[in-house]
């Protein structure tokens, strides 16, 4: 992604509220953060809200407890640390770069998005749109890595020079993408709108691509998008039922078998591969395809988050400093 043009951020400024959490072993009052504008390296001893429609913008700032973006709000964290999970709500939006969220970050239904630059987070789940129009993204870059799971039911998902502990699983997302990437545990691919693409990564688990239109390319010299090399799966590799574009496979290495079933067109292989375990299915030999023709087909999300954050500048500058 484009470097941002992050707005300079000052001293923190909020308003503070206080609301009555009560437990079966004790009552006691617990302060909520409110931010509105930006904020500098202070430490927030609560939770943080973010209200709905509004934009905060901060800045080596530490918050100890859990962080919530309410409906079309907006969060901008740069060089920061969450102790807690952050919640985003519908079209709302994170942007968290050189940052540490211990807990998971949780996009929920009709969600605007989440983009992270070199940022840990405990886990990352990116909840099925339903009857929403909008359809969320995840962009993990940089250096980035999720210490858990990466769940997605929509929108567009990328890990680019990445890391993922736990597993990979998507159902009915718009696009799947690792470029550069370590997965630690299994990639699950399932019934992405337009495919997906793996090159230079490495997968330790299973790797199970089914029902995708559009496409499933491992390596380059696919339809999908440009890439520089293949990939590494240590275990097998399943690619099934794939519809609607060219499922290829180019300079790969698979330490487990691969099996390919019910591809509509047939599989491309290009002899390149090398597969431990031997290769089961119906496949063709790899012809080359023009790879900057297949670029255009990717990362519409990204553009949109360009856009998202420019307003969120604008929005910050107009608030102004808050006080945490």
């Amino acid at each position: 992604m484009a470097a941002r043009t992050a707005s300079a951020l000052a001293i923190v400024s909020a308003v503070v509220t206080a609301s009555v959490m009560c437990t079966a072993q004790n009552a006691n009052a617990d302060l909520v953060t409110y931010c509105v504008g930006s904020g500098g390296a202070v430490t927030v001893p609560n939770d943080l809200f973010v209200p709905a429609g509004e934009s905060c913008s901060l800045r080596g700032t530490i918050i100890t407890g859990d962080v919530r973006v309410a409906a079309g709000g907006n969060l901008v964290v740069n060089g920061g640390t969450v102790n807690g999970a952050v919640a985003v709500a519908a079209n709302g939006y994170l942007d968290a770069t050189d940052t540490r969220i211990d807990g998971a970050v949780t996009l929920a239904a009709g969600g605007f998005g989440v983009y992270l630059k070199n940022t840990d987070v405990g886990s990352a789940v990116l909840q099925p749109k339903g009857s929403a129009t909008i359809e969320g993204f995840l962009f993990a870059e940089q250096g980035s890595k999720v210490d858990g799971n990466l769940t997605a039911g929509v929108g567009e998902v990328t890990v680019t020079d990445g890391e993922v502990t736990g597993n990979v699983s998507t159902n009915g997302a718009y696009l799947t993408d690792l470029h550069g990437s370590f997965v630690d545990g299994t990639l699950s691919v399932l019934n992405n709108s337009t495919g997906s693409v793996v090159c230079g990564s490495a997968v330790q688990g299973r790797s199970t691509f089914a029902g995708n239109v559009g496409g499933v390319q491992l390596g380059p010299n696919g339809g999908l998008d440009s890439c520089a090399s293949g990939g590494y799966f240590a275990k097998d590799v399943g690619i099934s039922n794939t519809t609607g574009g060219r499922t290829t496979l180019d300079d790969n290495v698979i330490n487990g078998s691969l099996t390919l079933t019910a591809n509509n067109p047939v599989a491309q292989v290009a002899a390149n591969n090398r597969v431990r375990g031997g290769i089961t299915g119906e496949r063709t030999d790899a012809t080359v395809i023009d790879a900057k023709a297949a670029e255009q087909t990717r990362g519409t999300a990204k553009e949109r988050a360009r856009d998202r954050l420019a307003q969120v500048d604008g929005a910050v500058a107009a608030k102004g400093k808050a006080r945490l």
